[in-house]
């Protein structure tokens, strides 16, 4: 998924060069031919259609990299750019002897350990799960309320890092917090799923979900009917 987003992100702009041929005609890219219907309207459906929503297209497929190669492309990428605050498990080298043996600090000594600080951070949501990396050692404390566990709009929820064995903070995450880099890397799946915008974004990318079928059967359509032009042409005596 993350190699065909990637052509996609390629596609999106060999798309909008192949739609604006010259100066002259960038009118045409932006109409829809609804009375003539046929080929030409199928046409403009693939075109036209894609060159309206064309920001949000390219924005699904960068997100999607982000997504599904963001350690191997994303973050490479980005920190060229801004630098990127590594996670407490790309410091701490995982052991195989640590799946073998038992935190010294429980969960529920995790627990209060993590709510006292979230208080001391001033965060009003209690911690809501956790979880425990056995070969990093680290405990991962989310902070959230029992209707909001997704943060459905916003950019996600605030999570500690606990060392487990010592209750010491390795690290955290709070959302819109960090460099411009951290912030565009914690912006990834919120813009993906529409979620940042509330329940309007997310009625926004299931039609695009619709709108990207769409652009791949008009495709579809325009590149059989070339194929068969070109059959019937090359046949000729």
């Amino acid at each position: 998924m993350g190699v065909v987003s990637a052509v996609w992100i390629a596609d999106c702009f060999l798309a909008l060069w192949i739609s604006f041929p010259n100066t002259r005609t960038w009118r045409k890219s932006l109409s829809f031919r609804l009375r003539q219907g046929g080929s030409k309207l199928n046409f403009d459906l693939h075109r036209s259609g894609g060159v309206w929503v064309w920001a949000l297209l390219l924005m699904l497929a960068v997100t999607s990299v982000s997504l599904n190669l963001g350690t191997q492309v994303m973050r490479p990428l980005v920190s060229m750019f801004s630098p990127l605050t590594p996670s407490p498990f790309q410091l701490r080298q995982d052991s195989r002897g640590r799946e073998q043996t038992d935190p010294m600090l429980s969960r529920e000594q995790a627990i209060a350990m993590a709510e006292a600080e979230g208080h001391r951070r001033g965060w009003e949501a209690p911690a809501g799960s956790i979880f425990y990396a056995q070969r990093f050692g680290i405990y991962g404390i989310a902070f959230f309320t029992p209707d909001n566990d997704r943060d459905d709009n916003g950019m996600g929820n605030e999570v500690l890092y606990l060392d487990g064995d010592t209750g010491a903070v390795v690290g955290d995450k709070v959302p819109g917090q960090g460099s411009a880099g951290d912030v565009f890397m914690q912006a990834q799946l919120p813009l993906h799923s529409g979620r940042i915008l509330g329940t309007p974004g997310r009625v926004l990318m299931s039609f695009m979900g619709f709108l990207v079928a769409m652009l791949s059967v008009t495709g579809l359509v325009i590149w059989v009917r070339k194929r068969r032009a070109r059959a019937a042409t090359a046949s000729r005596p």
